[in-house]
Order: C-alpha cells, then sequence, then structure tokens
C-alpha cells in the first residue's frame, strides 16, 4: 500500500497514512489537531544511486549481438 500525505486545513501539518489506492481521496482525520478538513498533497520523494557498483561497460550490439558493444552497422 503507498503512503499518502494530507493538509490539514485547520492547522496547516501534515499526516501521512498508508491506504489503499481506492481511499487515496477520501477524508481522513489530522493527527495533530483532529480535525476532518483534509486534502491529500503531492508527495515528494528522493532516489540515490551509488557509484560502488563496477562500470559493466557497452551492452551488446543490438545490431549483430556482438558482445564487444556496436559494430557500426
Amino acid at each position: 500500500m503507498p503512503v499518502y500525505e494530507y493538509e490539514c486545513n485547520d492547522c496547516g501539518k501534515i499526516t501521512e497514512t498508508l491506504r489503499r489506492m481506492n481511499e487515496a481521496d477520501e477524508k481522513i482525520a489530522c493527527t495533530h489537531c483532529g480535525s476532518t478538513k483534509t486534502a491529500r498533497t503531492h508527495s515528494v520523494f528522493a532516489t540515490g544511486t551509488t557509484n560502488d557498483a563496477p562500470s559493466m561497460g557497452p551492452g551488446p550490439c543490438g545490431t549483430c549481438g556482438d558482445p564487444r558493444g556496436s559494430c557500426g552497422v
């Protein structure tokens, strides 16, 4: 189940909750003030990569399948 964020229209704080996708737009009670005047907000997320993985080099040629890379065909 995805995590959704809801902003309270009374206190302005964000509440996060796990919900089914078909329940995402239903109102919830604010966990900070108890108000039910909440609205789903757009969530922000980040991803990262590491440089610890060794380089795999080029993949096989898409034309001839040569494992050394592109054959220039």
